[in-house]
């Protein structure tokens, strides 16, 4: 396939570019900036500049290719809710141009948006109540009924690997900064954590394969107890671990304090069974201690 594939330079979507390429894809990518073009151009990808507020050129983008993978999103937690609502009048712009193609359509999502404190699994709907990323999900599943092969992959909060930049390296510069290691409570609350091509073999499957109207979770662990995570931290940096009260925990961690206490355990069993998924990658912690997290 001739496949469009949004945020195709950052940390997931370059894997993803790689993955597609490999499996004998070709691949259209879009790029904001020349640094990005020429990056998308050196791997072997085809370069459709813009970024993801113009909504006719992604159209165009869409509709000109066999499927596409949603990828991108404006990491602005100041102003969330905006990049947010960008981010649905892309995926409409996009799942519009394809109705009544049957193409695919691989959105992406992420576990924190299932209800806390038991395993999710793929079937749960997302809590909708304050979550535009699980509204999002909805509008983007709601193209199958449109002609269009739409799923999605619910991505792990850790997505780990080399060149990470998530929450784990941001847990990582708060235990620098202020000289601890913390987890909230008793930091027995789960996140699950799923390796970097592991994932972006995951949205190559999806794109394949993925009936109408699927959910997928990237999880290839089910949920590392946060202070395992923490420990993991204070040996790698060399500070001491502990556990903060709510109180002190909003202090330490700031934004992140709603990240860092959630339990979001989840499975991915339907989604081995169903897509021939087999993570292959090393665990979050096996991670962090031997590939260059410190």
């Amino acid at each position: 396939m001739r496949v469009f594939v949004t945020g195709a330079t950052g940390f997931i979507g370059s894997a993803v570019v790689r993955e597609l390429l490999d499996a004998g894809h070709q691949v259209l990518g879009l790029a904001r900036s020349d640094a990005s073009a020429e990056a998308l151009t050196r791997a072997g990808a085809e370069v459709q500049r813009g970024e993801l507020a113009d909504t006719e050129g992604l159209a165009a983008a869409a509709k000109a290719c066999d499927g596409v993978i949603h990828l991108a999103f404006i990491h602005d937690f100041s102003a969330f809710e905006a990049a947010t609502l960008t981010d649905q009048q892309a995926v409409k712009a996009m799942t519009t141009a394809l109705e009544g193609s049957g193409k695919p359509f691989v959105g992406t999502s992420g576990t924190m948006t299932l209800p806390a404190g038991r395993i999710g699994n793929e079937t749960d709907e997302p809590a909708v109540n304050g979550n535009l990323r699980g509204v999002t999900e909805n509008i983007t599943l709601a193209a199958a009924a449109h002609g269009v092969r739409a799923s999605v992959v619910r991505l792990s909060p850790s997505v780990h690997g080399a060149g990470d930049h998530g929450f784990v390296p941001m847990l990582i510069g708060l235990a620098r900064s202020t000289g601890v290691a913390a987890y909230i409570g008793d930091g027995a609350n789960r996140w699950p954590a799923v390796h970097r091509l592991d994932a972006a073999r995951l949205f190559r499957l999806a794109l394949e394969k993925a009936a109408p109207g699927t959910r997928l979770h990237g999880v290839a662990e089910e949920g590392i107890p946060m202070r395992e995570i923490a420990a993991a931290i204070g040996e790698g940096v060399g500070v001491p671990v502990r556990g903060l009260g709510a109180e002190e925990a909003a202090l330490h961690f700031g934004w992140m304090a709603m990240f860092a206490g959630v339990d979001n355990p989840a499975s991915s069993a339907v989604t081995r069974e169903t897509m021939g998924w087999r993570p292959k990658g090393p665990g979050l912690l096996a991670d962090m201690r031997e590939n260059g997290y410190f």
